[in-house]
């Protein structure tokens, strides 16, 4: 039996600790906001979208922090341990091409649904209720299995590292993120995203090079001699060899990894909500800064921990020698803990148990923050109370809140309970997930899409998902179980059917059954949620990435100090209006300057995808196992590259929100000195 890393009462200090600390920090953000950058989470444009004001650090930090799951992490290291280095690279590559689309489409969206709040209502002012009521039901059920798995991997991790009961962890994890997002919305969310974003690179760097500089490892060069000297031999790499990019596990890992993750972001509104929440002059530059700088996580830490593990584990120097880890606690995430606990000691190994912490609480997070806006907005403004006030649907988004993450606690007991791992789940999210993608895309970017595709494309597509999956679990596994839709095949098919098959629905039935073409200037009919019970001014307040922002009434746009032209500040509502009459909300400026970021974006997609995908890992798939001359400039990169993640998510962000920050520290000494 496994020994304990850590007490009990460590595991329950630290979790709850960081839950209390970041309540504190939470409210004490939200009073400053409010009182010194006239950004008030009372009000659900803020609570939702954060005004559409977040600049490009902050920005590209909290979509650093959304991709950052403990997954590309914890787990990245615990399946390089299994399968070798080429598993990094895959996951890496994956995690890239999907912010890149994001910038495509969040792009997209300011240009033809500059005041939308969720995904869905895209879907609702296209195709009516039916249509939306199916993607509301396939967004929630991609969520829940999402941010569900992750509370789970996140329990078991902390259970086998603390010995905390499994149940105890699934509660208390999710609860302070619903107390502090309550209290701050999505703007409490990019903040504490930040804050994770800061301790978790500065911890991962950590780990990274005190492992690898420590005696037992001796370097990068030291690194490749143990692992070369191993008898480990890995079935489906090149001569078994941990140190060679041709792996055929991990190749079959990644890509389903990449269907699954894809799902995760285009199926859930919490990621589309940082886009809409960003300044139009911002999206495009976070995102494809953060689709760089991502492939730092899981190919730096993955290779160096994941390498060690094998480097010390038949050595003395482990923490459980002589005993191995067991598939179920590398399945489970160990590998890194007993890393730590085997090189760097105890202190080391309750850091890695804050970042886990940082990891979880930042996805569940966005997850309760874009569920409850779907509440709100998507069934309770929608079906019922059209009329209901700005107060009034917050009121709702603070109970969803609150429902959602008690609902999550109980759905992860019940996966943990139902045998499921963090494993299976990465096999099985692709299958329910995928079918809706493509629908969503062609809602934004096809207009001849029609309202029957896209209701019958996703129920096709899933249908046809879930057939081929267990299909070829039973004709592979000889019985359908929680073992055998783990096997790698079934799953990669399964996920390829439920991601390409709605696209061959939605065309055929297009094109074959009652063609017609949408009107894109129907999406403008969505309108800012105004309080008008309050002074009247539905006018965003300005960027905070920006100095004071004052209006220019000539232009119609904000303009900072230094005169340049930001977010519109008019509010333009078209809900009313004829659609011959209807205009769009951004001045001409503004939308010169959109359409030249969806030119950017859209090559550098293209790019990004076959550099990534193509022209880096493909070459190299060759029967080559690694000098240690590669080796060496291999893993030196890796670093370079995860400092520079650094400098991009942490430093700039701060640099670029400096003028808020001023204007804040000047009103609270002001204050000060008033008292």
């Amino acid at each position: 039996m496994a020994v304990q890393l850590l007490t009990q009462a460590e595991g329950y200090g630290i979790i709850i600790g960081l839950s209390v600390l970041f309540c504190l920090i939470i409210v004490a953000a939200v009073q400053i906001q409010k009182r010194y950058l006239a950004e008030d989470s009372d009000e659900s444009e803020m609570f939702m979208v954060a005004n559409r004001s977040v600049g490009t650090g902050l920005t590209a930090s909290a979509v650093f922090s959304s991709w950052m799951w403990i997954n590309e992490s914890v787990f990245a290291a615990a399946y390089t341990y299994k399968w070798g280095i080429a598993l990094p690279v895959w996951w890496a590559s994956g995690l890239s091409f999907q912010i890149a689309l994001m910038a495509v489409l969040g792009i997209v969206a300011k240009l033809r649904v500059p005041y939308a709040h969720t995904s869905l209502e895209i879907i609702k002012i296209r195709y009516g209720k039916y249509a939306h009521c199916l993607f509301i039901l396939l967004n929630l059920i991609n969520n829940i299995f999402g941010c569900g798995s992750m509370i789970l991997a996140g329990a078991q991790l902390v259970t086998g590292m603390t010995g905390m009961h499994v149940v105890a962890a699934c509660v208390l994890i999710p609860a302070g993120v619903v107390i502090y997002t309550v209290m701050g919305g999505l703007k409490a969310t990019f903040l504490t995203d930040f804050l994770h974003t800061l301790v978790a690179l500065i911890l991962l760097i950590y780990f990274s090079l005190a492992v690898l500089t420590n005696k037992h490892i001796g370097g990068v060069s030291g690194l490749y001699e143990k692992v070369k000297a191993t008898n480990d031999y890995i079935p489906g790499n090149y001569e078994g060899s941990l140190l060679t990019l041709k792996s055929k596990s991990s190749v079959l890992f990644g890509l389903v990894l990449k269907f699954g993750n894809l799902a995760l972001v285009l199926m859930d509104t919490a990621f589309w909500q940082k886009s809409f929440a960003s300044d139009v002059r911002s999206t495009v530059p976070s995102y494809m800064l953060v689709s760089v700088v991502i492939l730092a996580v899981p190919w730096c830490t993955g290779t160096i921990i994941g390498l060690s593990a094998r480097a010390i584990e038949h050595t003395p120097i482990w923490f459980d020698y002589p005993h191995t880890l067991t598939l179920k606690q590398v399945n489970s995430g160990m590998v890194m803990p007993y890393v730590l606990r085997s090189l760097l000691g105890h202190g080391a190994t309750a850091g890695l148990l804050v970042l886990v912490f940082m990891a979880i609480t930042s996805t569940v997070s966005s997850s309760v923050i874009a569920v409850s806006s779907i509440i709100s907005l998507d069934f309770f403004r929608t079906y019922i109370n059209p009329l209901a006030s700005d107060r009034k649907t917050l009121s709702v988004s603070h109970w969803g809140v609150v429902c959602h993450g008690i609902f999550m606690a109980g759905f992860a007991i019940m996966l943990e309970y139902a045998g499921a791992t963090n494993n299976w789940s990465t096999y099985f999210r692709p299958i329910i997930a995928c079918p809706g993608i493509i629908p969503l895309i062609l809602t934004l970017l096809w207009s001849r899409q029609t309202r029957l595709a896209a209701i019958l494309a996703p129920i096709l597509g899933l249908a046809s998902g879930v057939a081929t999956w267990l299909s070829l679990s039973w004709y592979w596994g000889g019985a359908i179980n929680i073992n055998t839709t783990q096997i790698q095949l079934p799953g990669l098919y399964g996920a390829c059917v439920s991601f390409f098959s709605p696209a061959i629905y939605s065309v055929a039935i297009s094109l074959l059954v009652k063609p017609s073409k949408f009107d894109w200037r129907e999406f403008l009919r969505i309108d800012l949620i105004e309080d008008k019970t309050r002074s009247g001014n539905t006018t965003p307040p300005e960027s905070i990435s920006g100095s004071d922002v004052t209006p220019d009434e000539t232009k119609g746009a904000a303009v900072n100090e230094k005169g340049e032209h930001r977010t519109p500040i008019h509010h333009v509502s078209n809900a009313q209006a004829p659609l011959d009459e209807v205009v769009h909300p951004f001045d001409e400026d503004t939308l010169r300057h959109i359409r030249r970021w969806l030119k950017i974006a859209s090559v550098y997609f293209v790019v990004n995808v076959l550099t990534t995908i193509v022209l880096w890992p493909m070459p190299l798939y060759r029967n080559y196992i690694f000098t240690r001359t590669f080796f060496d400039g291999w893993v030196s990169v890796a670093i370079i590259w995860h400092f520079a993640a650094m400098f991009a998510v942490i430093v700039y962000p701060v640099w670029d929100g400096r003028h808020a920050i001023v204007k804040a520290v000047r009103g609270m000494r002001a204050e000060f000195v008033r008292r």
